[in-house]
């Protein structure tokens, strides 16, 4: 019986700010490989800086998928990203080169590594809406205590304002009578139909934490608040997806003057620390991962030769393309 031999992955992730985008452009031109974004916001078209999408002079001729691909009125989702994914996957295996996954929603990720089908819950609408309506009469503050009563861990890494992933969970837990916290262990016991190499990107907390504040500030000096109004006037409204990302649902409260912009730009930053805490909680309940600590590599050759290293120790890549 021949056995199939598994297509080869590199993941590359991390919470937000951690640096992903530099090694990820060294990795793959080391390897021939071709970039894929994990991240649900860059996705979007006109949603550059509060994104802090790559951009085109970035890539250095790495071809990227699911960057600049959707209109922000337009909704992405799990189900959408793993079948844009798995069709640009097709396309780099092809060419005979490596697809590599780079972003920080590891819930994306996780759902492309393990195979794991959403969308017959995605299908599910009656209660949906049903959810929908009672976040907007008593608030989403009132949703987010449903689901910490029915899946207290699960809780513990979504933030209140991440509505659609609330209700996701709630759906989950009416539907199967389980918690989507249980779920989604069971589902990282699976064995991925991938020979793959999962990389966390990441600085001890208080450099993390300072890295968010000083890319906030110069959000706002690249026009961040002009690109949110733009976007406004464009009749693009808060109860979109897209404008529920980090960054540009905050401006709401200041542009309906109930904060001001100082307070509006405290708001950014504090929502983004507390995401990126959300994002290595995750990653830590992830199985074969492989931990990068900035600090220990003194310039980033040694970080990437190390990345390297790891990937050809896992047969992945024979050697590099540099």
């Amino acid at each position: 019986m021949v056995v199939e031999q598994k297509k080869p992955l590199i993941i590359l992730t991390g919470p937000t700010a951690a640096g992903k985008t530099k090694l990820s452009i060294g990795l793959a031109k080391s390897i021939g490989g071709e970039i894929i974004s994990a991240d649900s916001m860059q996705v979007y078209k006109k949603m550059d800086i509060g994104t802090a999408k790559i951009r085109p002079e970035e890539m250095d001729g790495v071809p990227h998928y699911l960057v600049d691909e959707f209109d922000p009125s337009e909704e992405f989702n799990v189900v959408v990203f793993v079948e844009r994914a798995k069709a640009a996957m097709e396309k780099i295996y092809a060419a005979g080169h490596i697809p590599i996954i780079v972003g920080g929603t590891g819930f994306y990720i996780q759902a492309l590594l393990y195979d794991i089908d959403f969308s017959e819950h995605e299908e599910k609408e009656s209660y949906r809406k049903e959810l929908e309506q009672l976040a907007k009469e008593k608030g989403k503050e009132y949703l987010y205590e449903i689901l910490k009563e029915v899946d207290p861990e699960y809780a513990q890494i979504v933030h209140f304002n991440n509505v659609k992933r609330v209700i996701r969970a709630l759906e989950y837990h009416k539907e199967t009578g389980h918690k989507l916290s249980e779920h989604n262990k069971e589902q990282r016991q699976k064995d991925s139909p991938y020979n793959f190499a999962y990389f966390v990107l990441y600085h001890d907390r208080e450099v993390l934490y300072d890295r968010i504040n000083r890319r906030v500030d110069l959000m706002m000096e690249d026009g961040l608040l002009e690109e949110v109004k733009g976007l406004i006037e464009e009749g693009y409204t808060k109860d979109l997806v897209s404008m529920q990302g980090l960054g540009y649902k905050e401006f709401f409260d200041y542009f309906d003057g109930e904060m001001s912009l100082e307070e509006t730009v405290d708001k950014v930053k504090r929502d983004t620390r507390r995401f990126a805490k959300r994002q290595l909680t995750w990653f830590r309940r992830e199985k074969e991962v492989v931990w990068l600590n900035k600090k220990e590599y003194e310039q980033e050759k040694n970080l990437l030769d190390s990345v390297l290293n790891i990937i050809k120790e896992k047969g992945i890549c024979n050697g590099t393309k540099r």
